[in-house]
């Protein structure tokens, strides 16, 4: 269970940071494919919409809902084929493999804001929002401890280390579909989205918002946030609460990730949802 990793706290290893080339190349070739918008051609209403029901899927289902909330805290189960069905839709973010995010993420919780946490927002809003991830940070080393229970499952070492040829293959599927519009604006447009409000979580919900618990590192309650990445800018009340699978705990903290796992609670296909006992109120 997630509890014994956040009593068990380790030295990482110091040592210069070098730039992850890999991450920056594909970084520029993903931001540079997103402005292929202004080409003559590129446009349409049906890839627009196509963009936004797959930034949903993959943000939404995939890393808000399967990575985060199921994968990483375990704030509820659900069948085993619904759980591999959420990571699949995460894997299609193309945010790394499912095992080395959730184990960064559990380093994250264990050292928010501390100089183990590899996005340490003391270092700035730059290095909190992706400067990180163009370096080769340490707490890499610590994310095959922080998985034993994902990291020998084969559904998943499979996804972690297949996520680039799956979008690529997803890549192909949109041409044959929609052609270049539909490569566009379904696979550049709405990574680059997917990424950046991702990492607003990271960066401006450790900034901006306001404050309800103290919870020992800067995280807020952003609403901003909170609107574009399907209840994550509630982070402030998350990072008090790690394990809820409710984020919005007053009535104008509006959810809608949660409203999705009480629908699948209510269909019967989400149990032993956790949640703060008696949310405070103000």
């Amino acid at each position: 269970m997630f509890e014994s990793f956040m009593t068990s706290v380790s030295s990482l290893p110091s040592r210069p940071l070098r730039p992850n080339w890999g991450v920056i190349f594909f970084m520029a070739i993903v931001h540079l494919g997103a402005l292929l918008v202004f080409v003559p051609g590129t446009f349409s209403w049906s890839a627009v919409l196509l963009c936004f029901v797959l930034y949903w899927v993959s943000g939404g289902l995939g890393i808000t809902l399967g990575w985060h909330r199921l994968v990483t805290h375990r704030s509820f189960q659900c069948p085993k084929w619904l759980e591999y069905f959420f990571v699949f839709c995460g894997t299609l973010a193309c945010e790394g493999g499912i095992i080395e995010w959730v184990g960064l993420h559990r380093n994250h919780h264990l050292h928010s804001d501390q100089e183990l946490d590899q996005h340490n927002s003391q270092k700035g809003f730059w290095w909190s929002h992706m400067g990180w991830m163009l370096q080769e940070v340490p707490a890499k080393a610590e994310v095959e401890r922080l998985t034993k229970d994902i990291n020998t499952d084969p559904v998943y070492r499979f996804l972690n280390q297949q996520f680039l040829p799956i979008q690529g293959v997803l890549g192909v599927l949109l041409y044959l579909w929609g052609g270049l519009p539909f490569v566009v604006w379904g696979i550049f447009v709405r990574l680059v989205l997917v990424y950046h409000l991702t990492w607003f979580v990271n960066s401006a919900t450790h900034k901006f918002g306001y404050r309800t618990f103290e919870s020992g590192d800067r995280s807020t309650n952003c609403w901003w946030v909170a609107l574009l990445t399907f209840g994550e800018g509630w982070h402030n009340n998350h990072h008090t609460y790690p394990h809820s699978a409710r984020h919005g705990l007053q009535w104008w903290e509006f959810d809608i990730t949660w409203i999705t796992i009480r629908a699948l609670q209510g269909i019967g296909l989400a149990q032993k949802v956790r949640l703060v006992e008696a949310p405070p109120k103000q």
